[in-house]
């Protein structure tokens, strides 16, 4: 696990919200707080959709809805003069996303050990942080896939100009 502090929060809000950058993330959920405060849970409900209806939509075989398809409601809760009193977004790779991220690590792990690899987002009392997580389906002291996946995650925000300082 990895904890960076985002300095430039209003741009990082603007590749968060307003591009495509972390659309391909699923959304665990999402709290908003303002005025009241807005829960956002992302598991999907797919006895709600046909099964064509799921796959025109690419949510075949997801647990989560991708960011990209709720980002404009996280948007418009959040917009405003007022800048929110807190907000936390926990993000997930997708099972595709997390199979190569598993496969590129070149550990041990198998997509099967592993029940899930987390990006955490939290703004509180002005600062915006960012956390890292794996969960494990099987017992390991092995850290080598979290150690990549940190990895992973500064290369990501390197590559979309996002400046992170370590904790």
């Amino acid at each position: 696990m990895v904890a960076l502090k985002i300095p430039e929060i209003k741009h990082f809000m603007s590749l968060l919200l307003c591009a495509e950058t972390f659309d391909n993330f699923l959304l665990q959920e999402a709290v908003i707080q303002k005025d009241i405060t807005w829960n956002i849970e992302g598991r999907l409900h797919t006895d709600y959709y046909r099964e064509e209806e799921l796959e025109e939509l690419s949510l075949t075989g997801l647990a989560f809805i991708p960011f990209g398809k709720v980002r404009s409601h996280c948007f418009d809760l959040m917009k405003g003069k007022r800048t929110p009193a807190f907000f936390k977004f926990v993000f997930l790779l997708s099972p595709a996303n997390l199979a190569r991220t598993v496969e590129q690590a070149h550990t041990d792990f198998t997509p099967g050990d592993i029940a899930a690899m987390f990006l955490n987002l939290k703004f509180q009392n002005g600062e915006l942080l960012l956390t890292t997580g794996v969960s494990y389906r099987i017992f390991s002291v092995d850290k080598s896939l979290e150690y990549e996946w940190d990895r992973m995650i500064r290369l990501f925000l390197k590559n979309h100009q996002i400046t992170f300082e370590e904790l």
